[in-house]
């Protein structure tokens, strides 16, 4: 049969003398994939093309990394498609032909894996939006086995997010895409990893290129469940001002107190699997699991199946029956220590009692110390321990009425502290100064939100 080219890029269209490609599913930075048919089965078997083609301008060592990658996710499939939720590996082969440009020659890696016939669940949640919880519960379940399966094969997915997971026609989900897989065994303790991941989903190890770990899994795959609880994306989700995930008000409300505590329990294994330090997560799909089972799901109980009645014929005397053990509480879910969060009426109220503070200390340690620096420096000593005890709430509410009332009283009795300033000069400064606070510090909150919404 003679061979078919693609007029665009040159490239053959029956691969490797047997597939031939039907429809491009998608393509990106380093190359595409398509749909495609096998010629070689007695049904023409449908299965995905995966062509490994990178564009732009790469150094040496990006194209290097690229080919180890693509490379490496052929023998990852090797390794762990044996897994009924893991696509086979059907074939991985390179290619090389005449370029477009006169006298040089391309070189292009395919991989050809089994087609999940489905969609993944971001197609999913852009089509019905947010997911209940128990078809998150559901999702869960059928991940959480996978992964125990590939972190107990020595390797870490890295790559977690809704659209490599796949739901086949029939309702199972399928784990996609070991591209950005790594072998834990190869990997050195505190040895950094390449920088392939996707944002919003990698946990601060992974973004920072250090070493990742089974619980980096975790993290992405509780991403992914409170993004299909709430609909919304990670910025939206993750409160950057107190560094912590902020989805549980984006989830929707709750029908009664029972179903509350249940849902309470379920998001509070979520809230451990998407702790900042891996130490303090989950270590294990297992344990996950075993959280899951060992706590009332999301979903209500099924009522008990009566059973037919019949008569029992007399039974000999039973021997007496055996003390059963005692059953063992599960394990409680560590939370992390709470930060102190803080309201913007709470910290416009604190930057207006530190700045009407501050006047009025200014202008008494003025009074009281011959040297300006001497007197600066005092300010900030005393300014920064106000700031520290309203932090840390030592001093809040109603406290910082009655601390800034007694600072101006004593000022009204001591004049010796005023210098010969009048009281109505030394309200007035106060005021502007408390006054000048809010203003920097809503200033400063407004671009803070305004970068956080950008970037």
């Amino acid at each position: 049969m003679q061979e078919v080219y693609c007029t665009a890029c040159g490239m053959q269209l029956i691969l490797d003398g047997r597939y031939l490609s039907a429809k491009l599913l998608g393509r990106g930075g380093f190359g595409a994939a398509f749909l495609a048919r096998d010629r070689r089965t007695p049904g023409m078997r449908r299965c995905v093309v995966k062509q490994f083609q990178p564009v732009g301008d790469l150094t040496p060592d990006q194209l290097q990394i690229a080919q180890n990658l693509f490379a490496r996710e052929g023998e990852v499939l090797e390794e762990l498609g044996s897994h009924p939720q893991i696509p086979d590996l059907f074939a991985f082969f390179d290619i090389t032909v005449p370029s477009i440009q006169p006298g040089k020659q391309d070189k292009f890696f395919y991989l050809v894996q089994e087609f999940i016939d489905g969609h993944n669940l971001e197609e999913e949640l852009a089509q019905k939006g947010q997911f209940s919880p128990d078809e998150v519960l559901f999702v869960l379940r059928e991940i959480l086995p996978v992964l125990k399966f590939v972190h107990d094969s020595s390797s870490i997915h890295r790559d977690i997010k809704l659209s490599n997971i796949m739901r086949h026609r029939n309702g199972r989900l399928y784990l996609l895409d070991f591209g950005a897989v790594k072998q834990v065994t190869k990997a050195t303790p505190g040895g950094s990893s390449t920088g392939i991941y996707s944002m919003g989903f990698a946990p601060p190890e992974q973004m920072a290129g250090g070493q990742v770990y089974p619980s980096t899994d975790l993290y992405a795959l509780a991403v992914t469940c409170i993004i299909l609880l709430t609909g919304k994306q990670p910025t939206e989700l993750f409160d950057v001002y107190t560094n912590q995930w902020n989805w549980r008000p984006h989830a929707g409300a709750i029908a009664s107190a029972s179903v509350a505590s249940e849902w309470n329990r379920f998001a509070d294994i979520l809230d451990q699997m998407l702790l900042s330090a891996p130490n303090q997560r989950f270590q294990s799909a297992d344990e996950v699991l075993h959280a899951l089972t060992s706590s009332p799901s999301p979903a209500p109980p099924a009522p008990p199946t009566q059973m037919p009645t019949r008569v029992a014929a007399p039974a000999a005397p039973a021997a007496p029956p055996t003390p059963a053990p005692t059953p063992q509480p599960p394990a409680p879910i560590s939370q992390p220590a709470s930060r102190p969060r803080f309201s913007l009426l709470e910290v416009l109220g604190g930057a207006a009692f530190t700045g009407f503070e501050g006047g009025l200390l200014f202008i008494a340690l003025g009074s009281l110390l011959p040297s300006p620096g001497l007197s600066v420096g005092l300010l900030g000593m005393m300014i920064g321990g106000l700031l520290f005890a309203q932090y840390r709430r030592f001093i809040e509410k109603l406290d910082l009425f009655i601390i800034a009332g007694i600072t101006l009283a004593i000022m009204l009795f001591f004049p010796v502290l005023r210098n010969g300033f009048l009281l109505e000069i030394v309200v007035f400064v106060a005021m502007l100064a408390g006054a000048g606070a809010i203003a920097v510090t809503a200033l400063f909150r407004l671009i803070y939100k305004l970068l956080a919404n950008f970037l």
